[in-house]
């Protein structure tokens, strides 16, 4: 019996311990378990309380202030991987979230953004229950961020400025367009800037 209890454990560490970590395991429980008897007793399970650590997880994304809309992608990501390994989460190893991202990026043929998308929440879930002294470590910690193609915006050439330059009509469209092309400030940026000097006209005679 000993011996099946020393090799349980060792294959549930398999994942977390090199060869000679294991050795070293498996030395120390012959140590320790050569004073005792071992017998097998039936158990009974534990209750899953995965649901439970998910609506916390919830709870503290609400209080940092995440929106509505956010909180629910990340309710409805966690559970789909939950219900798909069927396991606690405080069970969940790294080996099973690779198997469930490489799965579901082959079910639903998902772009490398979206599986980022829930590499990333899956780690900031894992991440509150190591935090949280809920697992020891993050399963996700191994699973690095997922190379995706970056897109690089073409650029306007000095004709197209002269074009857009030629096109104003009044002086605050040309001092935008110079702005925005000098600066490289986004469009947002500048109309925030522009409501700005609305508030305040009387120190901005005249540019507007």
């Amino acid at each position: 019996m000993k011996e099946e209890l020393m090799t349980e454990i060792m294959q549930q560490m398999l994942s977390c311990l090199d060869n000679a970590q294991l050795k070293q395991l498996r030395q120390v429980m012959e140590q320790t378990l050569c004073h005792y008897d071992v017998t097998s007793v039936q158990v009974k399970p534990k209750e899953d309380d995965s649901n439970n650590l998910i609506a916390m997880f919830i709870a503290a994304k609400r209080i940092e202030g995440c929106s509505e809309k956010t909180l629910k992608y990340y309710q409805t990501t966690i559970d789909a991987m939950v219900s798909s390994l069927g396991k606690n989460v405080r069970h969940i190893l790294t080996e099973d979230l690779r198997l469930y991202l490489t799965e579901y990026q082959r079910k639903n043929q998902s772009s490398r953004v979206t599986i980022d998308n829930i590499r990333r929440i899956l780690s900031s879930f894992f991440s509150w229950l190591e935090d949280e002294d809920y697992i020891i470590k993050s399963p996700v910690r191994r699973i690095h961020k997922v190379k995706t193609a970056s897109s690089i915006k073409e650029t306007y050439s000095d004709e197209d400025l002269e074009k857009m330059r030629d096109s104003c009509e009044e002086l605050r469209d040309l001092a935008m367009i110079d702005m925005l092309a000098s600066t490289g400030m986004r469009v947002g940026d500048a109309y925030g800037k522009i409501r700005l000097k609305l508030d305040k006209p009387s120190k901005y005679k005249g540019l507007i």
